[in-house]
């Protein structure tokens, strides 16, 4: 079978008309106007799709230049094999109809890998037209490095790379305030612009570049903050015989993600003006980014934080099998819809919006999410995603909001180890043994949970809510919170969490 590429879909456009349509596209030869750092599936899913869709309705017209992050990466020959080209499979629910669609996405013109090539990316610094640059290098990529400078090698970090790129820009066209560049990050961290330019200017000022440079930086170039929300689930390793048989070519790169996608960039009006993806009928939003993140944290993320345990100690292993399970699901919405969504001081409509594309994002048919996948550091999680909306409803409405209070219950029990075994807690679901995935110190800190025999509860779930550590707070001052988790506690291990939590549904205690 045949690879993708332009030449396999100039001798084949007349067979499909996915084949047809990227022949124009291909056809159409846009010049470079955007850098990309950064090449792997989230950015194929999400940011190179997006500028595909822009030139597709002639709102853009320009294509991506892509560099590989890291020195060991793979995807750039790949890309160049296939002449920048790819398949988009976008499978799930999307206002309450099923997506199955494929796209041969041909926004990107070339990749670079800087370590062998960075004359290349240099050149493309001398490139008047590129006024644009992406990135998504992880959380752990968007970080300071100290590293030397040598003109003639790439920096090894990100924000190195955005220096050095930078400064070459500025000397080709001696400071102009045209040559600079408007900076996208998408690293999922807060105020990631920010944060990009912060870490540019300490390295400019290490490096002794002039302070005429620095303020170029400062005044001409624009570090937009930004928040991603897509999941682009990758290659289907799975399933790709499948793929290829349907499509009718191999894709080495063939990227599946899911229909949803939000993108909220922190920008002014005439930015978002050079990139129109609302004419273009993207969910994007050119706002402050701070009520979105909020809105992702505590529906999206608080949601799955909250249904884990109960979910998984109810014999159930995907979040789609959470949906599928009528009590479960009218115990996550009762969560979301009536004791986080009222507390959001965000656009009615858009909370609501976004809670119900949430629980259609929970239905995909297409996307087996672990639940096991999300038990990591819950402890954790259950702190910075649920307990701001938990306090708030105790302060506001005086009293426990009922199915968060249930969730906690849930998390203690799914902690509370069955055995130890070389330092690994290990849990039990039935005949099930799961690992217990916490850190060691979060671990050392609720330690009192493996010496738990059941005989004194109260005094372990006192011990359990007070710990400072644990939630920086002494939850034993909410009224009645150790009362009502013992109660749910002793239901779920007389029980089993499928009865108590039906009991808990019925009775609303």
């Amino acid at each position: 079978m045949e690879q993708l590429s332009k030449k396999f879909i100039a001798h084949n456009q007349a067979k499909k008309q996915l084949l047809q349509d990227a022949n124009e596209a291909c056809n159409a030869h846009l010049p470079e106007r955007i850098i990309q750092f950064g090449e792997g599936n989230f950015l194929r899913g999400f940011v190179d799709w997006m500028i595909h869709t822009l030139n597709k309705k002639g709102l853009f017209n320009g294509s991506i230049v892509a560099i590989q992050p890291t020195p060991h990466g793979k995807v750039v020959p790949k890309l160049n094999a296939q002449d920048g080209l790819y398949t988009l499979a976008q499978r799930g629910m999307l206002n309450g109809t099923e997506v199955d669609e494929r796209e041969i996405v041909t926004s990107i013109s070339r990749g670079i890998n800087p370590y062998t090539d960075w004359q290349k990316v240099l050149e493309v610094a001398e490139n008047i037209d590129v006024r644009f640059m992406f990135s998504n290098t992880t959380e752990a990529g968007l970080t300071y490095l100290h590293e030397e400078y040598d003109k003639a090698r790439s920096p090894l970090s990100f924000p190195g790379k955005v220096t050095a790129y930078l400064y070459h820009r500025f000397q080709t066209f001696q400071g102009a305030k045209e040559a600079g560049m408007i900076l996208f990050p998408c690293e999922l961290l807060d105020n990631n612009g920010q944060l990009l330019k912060e870490i540019v200017i300490r390295l400019a000022t290490e490096w002794g570049f002039p302070r005429s440079f620095i303020d170029w930086v400062d005044q001409h170039n624009q570090f937009c903050n930004t928040l991603v929300d897509r999941i682009v689930t990758g290659f289907p390793r799975e399933g790709i015989e499948q793929f290829n048989q349907e499509l009718g070519y191999e894709d080495t790169l063939l990227t599946t993600c899911e229909p949803f996608h939000l993108f909220a960039i922190e920008a002014k009006p005439e930015i978002a003006a050079q990139l129109p993806f609302e004419k273009a009928g993207l969910n994007v939003h050119w706002k402050p980014v701070a009520p979105f993140r909020e809105l992702k944290v505590r529906i999206l993320n608080g949601a799955h934080t909250m249904m884990f345990a109960a979910a998984y100690l109810s014999g159930l292993d995907t979040v789609k099998e959470a949906m599928e399970d009528e009590e479960l699901q009218q115990f996550i919405r009762t969560g979301v819809y009536e004791e986080i969504l009222p507390l959001l001081h965000i656009n009615e409509e858009e909370k609501i919006r976004f809670a119900d594309a949430t629980f259609e994002r929970f239905s995909n048919p297409f996307n087996q999410h672990k639940l096991l996948d999300i038990s990591l550091n819950s402890i954790f999680k259950w702190k910075t995603r649920i307990l701001p909306s938990f306090l708030e409803a105790v302060r506001e409405k005086k009293a426990l909001p009922a199915a968060l209070t249930f969730s906690l219950a849930a998390l203690y029990v799914f902690y509370r180890p069955d055995h130890v075994k070389d330092h690994v807690w290990f849990g039990k679901r039935g005949d099930t043994v799961y690992p217990i995935r916490e850190n060691e110190k979060t671990l050392r800190s609720i330690q009192i949970l493996s010496d738990d025999n059941g005989e004194d509860l109260q005094r372990t779930i006192h011990a359990f809510l007070s710990n400072q550590q644990l939630w920086e707070t002494d939850l034993t001052a909410v009224p009645q919170l150790a009362e009502t988790v013992t109660f749910h506690v002793q239901n779920i291990g007389e029980h089993g969490m499928k009865a108590a939590l039906r009991s808990f549904m019925e009775n609303r205690v």
